[in-house]
């Protein structure tokens, strides 16, 4: 009788290391291709993605002044180049119109319609500009995205952008607005949209805007954007 029921346990314990092979094996298999469809996102753009960072202003052109006297084009080179690099470890090809403090013609035309032939030329899935804003009254704040009113991407990619932007400031009520004025929106046949990352009239904002890490905050928030606006595509 005892060998007879040592036999049935033994049959069990092979039955359940049966069962468990099989259980790890599916379980294996799974983390196997879930790992394949990260590394895919991860490795997104290696086939030719190409985006556009378009930091505004320079050389001789500052831009606006903050009431903290910060120059607006120090601002956004500074966010637009790291926003290169969030955008370069996931695999994205980042073309900017310019890497350093310099004014891409002698004068605002010229600057202006250079920028376009690049944004143009590289035909690429999204030109972001980055500007900073101001008003006369000191007390309005908070990023805006712009876009062209007759662009569904464009459209798209600055409400993606908006709401990123908003993690960061989440007293932040403004939302994406057409703009069918602004040259650049207007000049440029891929999807563009402008990234006013806050007011340098007001005096808050414009000491955060001057902070490294905030502009930290900024840029990977407008990379988590274009991120997603492309992964939507």
């Amino acid at each position: 009788m005892s060998k007879k029921i040592g036999f049935a346990a033994a049959i069990a314990a092979l039955l359940a290391l049966v069962v468990m092979c099989h259980a790890g094996g599916a379980f294996l298999q799974e983390k196997i291709i879930g790992d394949k469809e990260v590394s895919g996102k991860a490795n997104k753009g290696t086939d030719g993605e190409v985006v556009v960072i378009d930091p505004g202003h320079g050389g001789m052109d500052g831009g606006k002044v903050g009431a903290n006297g910060v120059e607006e084009k120090e601002v956004n080179l500074k966010i637009s180049l790291s926003i290169k690099k969030l955008l370069e470890k996931e695999g994205i090809q980042v073309i900017m119109t310019r890497t350093d403090d310099e004014r891409l013609a002698d004068n605002q035309v010229g600057d202006l319609k250079a920028r376009v032939d690049i944004m143009n030329k590289n035909n690429p899935e999204l030109v972001v500009s980055i500007h900073q804003n101001s008003y006369h009254e000191e007390s309005v704040r908070g990023a805006q995205v712009f876009y062209y009113g007759d662009s569904k991407e464009g459209k798209e990619a600055a409400v993606i952008i908006q709401e990123a932007l908003k993690e960061v400031d989440t007293e932040n009520t403004k939302e994406a607005k057409a703009n069918n004025t602004y040259y650049i929106l207007k000049k440029t046949k891929v999807p563009v949209v402008i990234a006013e990352c806050g007011f340098l009239s007001n005096y808050e904002e414009a000491q955060k805007l001057a902070d490294e890490a905030y502009q930290q905050e900024l840029a990977a928030a407008v990379a988590k954007g274009i991120l997603q606006y492309m992964e939507s595509r």
